[in-house]
């Protein structure tokens, strides 16, 4: 995608905010209280570190800022924006989905492998075991079939289980389908799905995620995540 397309952010103020995305420690609220402090990410990353304590930021998330994995994700991100239907969607950007921005820490960075205007679409969230027994994973599949077929996108985290069965219903309809991944977009996680994300996204859908590109599986990731799917 054009890297500014939708986007209230200069080339560097982006770079910058890529860069910031990947500091230890640095979440959605701490993420938004450096913008506000600061008035950008640009200025935030220039500020002394004794400027981010003073915010109750840890002096290790300001030091880190010079690691040379900083400054080279952010440089993979670009280039990975660069590519067909990647894309990346910031809280300051007006197609930032309207009721995402309502919750309490909406992600400050949205990657995107698919299309970014499904997000606005009614959706139904199906989750579930990972360990489902073969009754429910037919069942999970055909309420999928049917609420695609009706119009509903399903959304659902791409995990084993009852959610690789929701997106593979809405898919068997010629529906739509979102996964919401608690990886980076390039550490999709399980990797037997790689194949089903892929159809997700050429089939009109979108697979997301809030974390780096590059995020590993963490525990703490998947609940995390939960609240992007349950918005």
């Amino acid at each position: 995608m054009p890297l500014f397309e939708n986007a209230l952010s200069s080339p560097a103020e982006l770079e910058a905010r890529l860069r910031m995305h990947r500091l230890p420690e640095i979440g959605p609220k701490r993420f938004s209280r450096l913008i506000e402090a600061f008035g950008s990410a640009s200025s935030a990353l220039s500020a002394p570190a004794s400027a981010w304590r003073a915010l109750g930021i840890p002096g290790a998330c300001a030091e880190a800022r010079r690691a040379p994995s900083v400054r080279d994700g952010a440089s993979a991100a670009l280039a990975w924006l660069e590519c067909p239907a990647q894309h990346l969607l910031m809280w300051d950007d007006p197609c930032y989905p309207a009721l995402l921005a309502e919750i309490a820490d909406p992600p400050p960075l949205i990657f995107i492998a698919g299309d970014p205007s499904i997000l606005e679409r009614p959706q139904l969230g199906m989750v579930g075991s990972r360990r489902a027994s073969r009754p429910g994973l037919d069942t999970a599949r055909a309420f999928a079939r049917s609420l695609a077929g009706a119009g509903f996108v399903i959304t659902s985290g791409l995990a084993r289980g009852i959610d690789g069965a929701a997106h593979q219903g809405a898919l068997d309809v010629g529906g739509h389908t979102i996964g919401v991944l608690g990886t980076g977009l390039e550490k999709l996680y399980p990797q037997q799905h790689r194949a089903l994300a892929a159809q997700m996204a050429a089939q009109g859908g979108a697979v997301i995620s809030e974390f780096p590109l590059d995020a590993e599986p963490q525990p703490s990731n998947f609940p995390r995540r939960n609240r992007i799917m349950i918005r």
